[in-house]
């Protein structure tokens, strides 16, 4: 009697490594949920280098305008410049351990459920670090030295986290406070912890139509206040972050901040900045030592203040 014919589903082209196809659909999942669990990703602004340990924002000052006077000679004005510097976190990874053993006995698949959690592992951090920094900036002094840019804002609002109105006046002034320095209306976002963004969703006065609100009670739902659109997200910080752990940001503690009380944090894309040096990866590897499937999901990325002037936070005290 001749054996069969095997079709190997995880070969390319039935050669090679029996798991290399399994492996891209894994990495492919990974990704997947970690743009899909992410809330900050598309909201401040991202560099990527090849290599190195941390890359140089430029900041710039704004120009002026002034009369000129007949006959005089136009020989340019000065506009200043400085430069912000982030630097790269250790690295971040989030890993199982599947024995083959326990995945012969399981009886449902248990990779795309990994893959699933993390990437939102990652994402999740991401979306804390960069929260995080969003707080620094709104406590950091202008980074340039003229009159040019402003610092950051915090509105202390008493009862924000409880009365919808207030924590609406706060995000009107908050919006006023970037008017006055001069930040683009287009990118500014508010985060709010689920409780505080429901507590708006059910304020009159912010889904109601006739008080030109948007948004549905139904739905649960409130899309905008003062021109800001509004992100819910429960990794809100709002507690003080010290130390070297994950949360802080690893060793060199680059997002220890304090942001006890805080309410909700109001920035435009410009206010924080990641460096990316390695991106999202995924790696997959069967240890026959141990009988089973290591599988790694990592990035090496920074984040610090940009633009000062760009962010504000509301707390209760």
């Amino acid at each position: 009697m001749s054996n069969a014919t095997i079709s190997d589903l995880g070969k390319v082209n039935n050669t090679g490594t029996a798991d290399a196809l399994f492996l891209k659909q894994f990495s492919g999942e990974v990704l997947t949920s970690f743009e899909q669990a992410t809330v900050t990703a598309d909201k401040h602004m991202i560099r990527t280098i090849a290599n190195g340990k941390s890359a140089q924002f430029p900041v710039m000052g704004r120009s002026s305008a002034s009369y000129h006077t007949p006959g005089n000679e136009i020989t340019g004005t000065a506009l200043n410049h400085a430069e912000k510097v982030i630097t790269i976190n250790d690295l971040l990874i989030s890993n199982h351990f599947i024995a083959n053993i326990s995945e012969a006995k399981n009886h449902y698949d248990v990779r795309s459920v990994y893959s699933t959690e993390m990437g939102r592992a990652l994402a999740f951090q991401m979306d804390k670090h960069v929260l995080q920094t969003m707080v620094q900036a709104a406590a950091a002094s202008a980074n340039v030295g003229d009159t040019s840019y402003a610092a950051g804002t915090i509105i202390t609002d008493a009862d924000s986290n409880t009365n919808a109105d207030s924590l609406i006046g706060s995000i009107f002034d908050a919006a006023e406070a970037l008017d006055d320095a001069y930040v683009p209306a287009e990118g500014r976002f508010c985060f709010l912890k689920p409780e505080q963004y429901y507590l708006l969703a059910n304020a009159t006065n912010a889904v109601n139509l006739d008080f030109s609100g948007s948004g549905s009670i139904a739905d649960g739902s409130v899309t905008q206040v003062a021109g800001i659109n509004l992100i819910k997200t429960p990794h809100l910080p709002t507690s003080n972050i010290t130390g070297t752990g994950t949360d802080a940001g690893g060793a060199g503690g680059a997002q220890v901040v304090n942001a006890s009380n805080t309410t909700a944090i109001i920035a435009h894309t410009s206010a924080v900045g990641t460096v990316k040096l390695m991106d999202l990866a995924v790696e997959s590897e069967y240890d026959i030592r141990r009988q089973g499937t290591l599988m790694v999901a990592k990035y090496a990325m920074g984040h610090g203040v940009l633009r000062p002037e760009a962010a504000v936070q509301v707390q209760t005290a």
